[in-house]
């Protein structure tokens, strides 16, 4: 791999806006994030969440800022989702208290579901043309520490290590992954896991505060256009938005459920119907009462997360 480094003086930021630009390959017309989402995604909506996210990104980069580590939670939906399920998000009792994960025949009108999240630190999203100048690769974890004022030694400073690991980790037999720092990057790898073609995107519709503790009624369950197979792209510990995308060649089931409690909310959940590769002391695992490859394990998508499904031939 020919990597090409760009120093942290040939970043250039410039204030204002209204949207986020990127540079059509060969050409010199600039589109906006939310263009490049309307013509690959014709007929979805841009979620809230990732607006935000976008917005953020013009008016506040987070560029020559200090890091800002998150916040201390009993647990964290994010670790969950170290790769190869390896990584310990809490222990079973909190992430079973979360309701976070949950079994699939819960997921039905009428049911209640207990359910809390915490407060997200999403990071924003910086326009692709500045991403795309930022090295992103293990060798230069320095110089993102430099850049972003983060300690060496320092909690934030693990996270970003673990982040890069976690990117440059190969791919768990009959999966495909990827790392991308902008939407436009994000969208382009959920198309290739999917094999191209017409997609539908969700995201879990509730405010990034989080969601008190409380039980929750299901209202309707949407099953997710996708048939089989699905993408899921999650947030990882970043000073900007950097996701890791995931999509495995065995089947899959996502939703959008419903859940009333205080307020409406609407929440992307997605189902692995194949958790053979997952240790078996992951916590989903222990607080569902399941094994590795035994019932599927389900489980909300956190503030700002996507998933994408493919189109039918049809819509």
């Amino acid at each position: 791999m020919v990597v090409i480094f760009f120093p942290v003086a040939g970043v250039v930021l410039s204030g204002g806006g209204h949207g986020h630009h990127t540079f059509v390959a060969g050409g010199s017309t600039p589109v906006t994030a939310a263009q490049f989402w309307e013509k690959a995604l014709p007929g979805t909506p841009m979620p809230k969440s990732i607006v935000d996210l976008v917005n953020k990104g013009v008016h506040h980069s987070p560029l020559g800022e200090q890091y800002y580590a998150a916040a201390a939670a009993a647990w964290r939906p994010d670790a969950c989702f170290g790769y190869s399920y390896r990584i310990n998000c809490g222990g079973p009792g909190e992430v079973a208290a979360s309701g976070f994960f949950f079994h699939e025949a819960a997921v039905r009108v009428g049911a209640t579901m207990n359910v809390t999240l915490p407060p997200e630190p999403t990071a924003s999203f910086l326009p692709r043309d500045v991403a795309d100048k930022i090295p992103f690769f293990f060798p230069y974890l320095a110089d993102a520490l430099a850049m972003f004022k983060v300690a060496p030694g320092s909690a934030e400073a693990a996270e970003m290590s673990q982040t890069l690991r976690g990117c440059e980790a190969p791919p768990l037999a009959d999966e495909q992954k990827a790392c991308a720092t902008s939407l436009e990057g994000v969208v382009e790898a959920a198309a290739r896991m999917l094999g191209g073609g017409a997609m539908w995107a969700a995201a879990s519709a509730y405010p990034a505060a989080g969601l008190a503790r409380r039980e929750y009624a299901v209202e309707a369950v949407a099953p997710f256009a996708g048939g089989c197979c699905n993408a899921a792209c999650h947030g990882t510990r970043w000073p900007y938005a950097v996701y890791n995308c995931h999509a495995s060649a065995g089947p899959s089931k996502a939703y959008v459920v419903t859940l009333r409690g205080g307020a409406t909310v609407a929440m992307a959940a997605l189902c692995h119907r194949d958790t053979s590769n997952w240790n078996p002391e992951h916590p989903a695992l222990v607080a569902l009462g399941t094994r590795p490859g035994g019932a599927p394990v389900c489980h909300f998508l956190p503030y700002g997360d996507l998933m994408f499904g493919k189109k039918a031939t049809n819509a």
